[in-house]
């Protein structure tokens, strides 16, 4: 029971930590002319880009992503891994599925049979320590359930994206570079950056 609740409080406390972090990039990354005008300056860039919409560039995310992978029509863009306090690392980022056909997500979910309640998740994902020559695979709750993604649907309607996270044991403090596997994909090399 205790850990359910903690499971919980971590769940929630990752959720946070991962959107104020976006929020945060975003605002930061206003302006982009390379003058010395304030981010805040929307009328005149504007007027200069002949009625374009600086708020809806994609420069901001590709700006922040940690890594991006293909496999066939799908990218898998890595934004965030963070390592918290309590020795969790959770790694969030965006998955878009630029093919024609709804894309079912079930080689993500792993190979666990004998679990159930994971279906199209990320419960397959897994970090690559290389220099400690060990793999980290995604926390579970008590009841089996991975502490990670579940596609509604079961995966990803043509030409969207859905928003992911998933929750590995942290590796030792030294090791800040790892490669992070989910499905066919293929590896991401990514870089673990502590939390507040």
């Amino acid at each position: 029971m205790d850990l359910r609740h903690t499971m919980k409080g971590r769940r929630a406390l990752a959720a946070v930590a991962i959107t104020t972090g976006l929020l945060l990039t975003v605002s930061g990354c206003g302006g982009g002319d390379g003058g010395d005008k304030p981010s805040g300056t929307s009328t005149s860039q504007s007027s200069k880009g002949g009625g374009s919409k600086p708020q809806a560039s994609p420069t901001p995310s590709q700006a922040t992503a940690l890594a991006e992978v293909k496999g066939g029509d799908i990218t898998l863009t890595v934004t965030a891994a963070v390592r918290d306090q309590g020795g969790y690392v959770t790694v969030s980022g965006k998955v878009t599925n630029g093919g024609g056909q709804f894309w079912i997500a079930s080689n993500w979910r792993g190979d666990e049979r004998e679990l159930s309640g994971n279906g199209a998740s990320l419960a397959g994902a897994s970090l690559i320590d290389s220099k400690g020559k060990k793999k980290y695979l995604v926390l579970r709750d008590t009841q089996g359930r991975c502490l990670c993604t579940k596609f509604d649907g079961g995966g990803v309607e043509a030409g969207q994206s859905a928003d992911w996270f998933a929750q590995f044991p942290a590796p030792p403090a030294d090791i800040t570079n790892v490669d992070f596997q989910v499905g066919s994909m293929p590896p991401a090399s990514i870089q673990i950056s502590d939390g507040e």
